[in-house]
């Protein structure tokens, strides 16, 4: 694994670099999406502004997920460039994008529709960050052939463990395909606009769910971890968003 690389005098987290291309492919979902819709916003504005809140909404719910120990010392935990949590990014993503739908006079679900690919996307590659850089976002031990191991990773081991991120970048590669065919087929029929953005809630908090399993992270509700938590937040605002718009879509005309 290579956490950093060193060039000349510089040293570059290989996590920061796989979260900055994962903004820079997400940038170019989105302006694609954004002229197939025949929509003149700014793509650069929206992932910029939206991939700062993201960042920022998932460092501070990484560390309120310990708050005892943030608090006994937050200045140094607050600028540290470990620990990120996949449901802050969503929560200050949306939060950004809600923003920037007024800035650009769109409707906050069509402006949530149409980041969802790019969403998806970005998360797949900044995934994979965290294998090249061994940050412990890998699963438990397993003897299958695709088994690795990360001896020199920011957190070490030398068991073979399952490589989640790989799993994860896999599935969100496929969840973006979903969301833009989708997307495609949404703009030119009768659908109401946060179609895309449900199934982004719905398949991302499913994702991340069942991945839970086979990771690391502790167990605090009931036997389900923090990020299992969120997902089942994730997936019922999807189910309540889904079934609200499915009501609210206008049934066809009869010749």
């Amino acid at each position: 694994m290579y956490p950093f690389i060193h060039v000349g005098p510089l040293t570059l987290g290989t996590y920061g670099l796989l979260v900055a291309t994962g903004l820079i492919c997400a940038f170019f979902v989105l302006r694609a999406d954004l002229a197939r819709r025949g929509i003149a916003a700014d793509a650069e504005a929206i992932i910029g502004i939206t991939g700062l809140a993201g960042l920022a909404g998932s460092r501070l719910y990484h560390l309120l997920e310990s708050p005892a120990e943030f608090f006994a010392n937050p200045w140094p935990q607050l600028f540290s460039t470990m620990g990120f949590a996949w449901f802050g990014a969503v929560i200050g993503g949306f939060l950004a994008l809600v923003l920037l739908a007024r800035r650009f006079q769109m409707p906050v679900l069509l402006m949530l529709d149409v980041a969802s690919p790019a969403a998806a996307l970005g998360y797949g590659i900044g995934r994979m960050g965290c294998l090249i850089s061994g940050d412990g976002d890998y699963g438990f031990p397993t003897s299958l052939p695709w088994g690795m191991s990360f001896p020199n990773g920011i957190v070490p081991t030398t068991q073979r463990v399952h490589p989640t991120p790989i799993y994860e970048f896999l599935i969100a590669v496929a969840i973006s395909w979903i969301l833009w065919n989708l997307g495609g087929r949404a703009s030119k029929m009768p659908f109401n606009s946060g179609i895309v953005f449900a199934s982004y809630l719905l398949l991302t908090g499913l994702a991340r769910f069942l991945i839970e399993f086979i990771r690391i992270n502790p167990r605090v509700f009931f036997g389900l971890t923090n990020a299992q938590t969120a997902s089942l937040a994730s997936i019922l605002a999807g189910m309540i968003l889904w079934g609200s718009l499915h009501r609210k879509t206008p049934a066809p005309r009869r010749a």
